[in-house]
């Protein structure tokens, strides 16, 4: 099957290696208007979850993913710098452009042609294509082109928000909240290498607009929130990936949601085909289990129309949950001044369960987690379980090419 992916970010890039792991006859093209190396973004998250996944479908890669990866056992939450919770917790991530890196090699030494600072304007350039895949994003170009057949619904998120970065390295997952005179603004952070954190910072448009972001330039953006977050900060300083271009890229969540996601030979995947707010970090997640997913019913079904009906079937169902979560995660962070008042015990239990319900033992475990010596107890347990976790997929990847991959992409 002649197949090409436009878009060369996580989903494109891992779908090419699990369909060649699948097929290497397939005859796969990857195209990226970015030129090779280049990304924006910071770290990427991965939960247990996805590298259970990762193993499953290619041990190769997902040994390279998982061979330095930064971790955290715990998530603190600060208010106005004097009060402090734990959420207990625990997570990986790994800088973007490294796993992007990883992903070029692997799929390289498959037989994939990846096409860098190429722009792709139409699709009439692929008409010999037996499959087109969108990934280009959310705002993807492929999508827009056939917006009437995807029926593709965009809601803009009301609050502003930055990606930045810093040598700031927190032990923990941390989420900060600020009080200035113009409301609240708070950030969220996470090292993704051994001298590197992403550094997320979010505020109500009023906030924003009140501190002055909008009429102020890079180099004064990145000092008036270096000010903001300086006791969070240390004396490190916030870097800025567009500072070159002249850009402060404030931005507001754009949700994708597309009735159809395939239109005949043409069929989405990650954020072209759909959108998870950053506050829950899913996704890269979703991305690559998309890749994997369209890769599975490719395998499973001969007849094209079939595959990508079973594909937006099973991914529908696996992605449900966490479009709910992601939205209600997003209407909590809209109405934090709602919140913000509350304990800090009690205002950071309702940031933890702002995704769904949990049960009461949930609390009671929260309530513990405050304490010191039962905060150590339960992150040596955390660390424990993990670990073990850990061995256990390597252990069944071990001295294979590739693991089947029933079930990955639905967990």
């Amino acid at each position: 099957m002649r197949i090409v992916c436009v878009g060369g970010g996580p989903a494109g890039l891992y779908f090419a290696i699990s369909a060649k792991l699948r097929n290497r006859d397939h005859d796969i093209t990857v195209v990226e208007r970015n030129p090779s190396g280049v990304t924006y973004g910071w770290g990427v998250t991965f939960s247990d979850g996805l590298l259970d996944c990762l193993y499953r479908n290619d041990p190769q890669s997902a040994r390279r993913i998982f061979d330095s990866p930064a971790s955290w056992g715990n998530q603190e939450v600060h208010v106005r710098g004097t009060r402090r919770a734990h959420l207990g917790g625990y997570g990986f991530a790994i800088g973007r452009k490294h796993l992007l890196d990883i992903l070029v090699e692997r799929a390289t030494g498959l037989g994939v042609d990846i096409q860098f600072q190429r722009e792709v304007k139409d699709l009439s350039e692929f008409a010999d294509a037996d499959l087109v895949i969108a990934c280009d994003g959310v705002h993807s170009r492929v999508r827009r082109l056939y917006g009437e057949h995807f029926q593709t619904g965009v809601d803009v998120g009301r609050n502003k928000y930055i990606w930045l970065g810093t040598h700031r390295v927190f032990d923990s997952f941390m989420f900060a909240f600020e009080e200035t005179t113009a409301g609240w603004i708070w950030f969220y952070s996470y090292p993704f290498n051994a001298d590197t954190t992403t550094f997320i910072v979010e505020c109500s448009p009023e906030t924003w607009k009140g501190l002055g972001f909008d009429g102020l330039g890079p180099d004064e953006s990145i000092k008036l929130l270096e000010d903001i977050f300086a006791h969070h900060l240390d004396g490190h300083s916030l870097m800025n990936p567009m500072r070159d271009f002249g850009k402060t890229p404030w931005l507001e969540f754009t949700r994708v949601t597309n009735a159809v996601w395939y239109h005949d030979n043409i069929v989405l995947m990650g954020d072209a085909a759909h959108t998870t707010h950053f506050s829950i970090g899913s996704g890269t997640t979703l991305a690559m289990q998309d890749a994997v997913g369209l890769a599975d019913s490719l395998e499973a079904h001969d007849d094209l129309r079939v595959a990508l009906e079973d594909y937006t079937e099973k991914r529908r169902a696996a992605i449900i949950g966490l479009q709910n979560a992601a939205v209600s995660s997003t209407e909590w962070f809209e109405n934090v001044p709602s919140y913000i008042d509350l304990p800090i015990t009690q205002f950071a239990y309702s940031l933890w369960k702002r995704r769904g319900d949990y049960p009461l033992w949930r609390y009671q475990l929260h309530l513990a987690t405050q304490v010191a010596t039962l905060r150590r107890l339960r992150r040596s347990v955390s660390v424990l379980r993990h670990g073990l976790r850990g061995r256990r997929r390597m252990k069944l990847a071990d001295g294979r090419d590739r693991v089947s991959p029933a079930r990955c992409a639905l967990e």
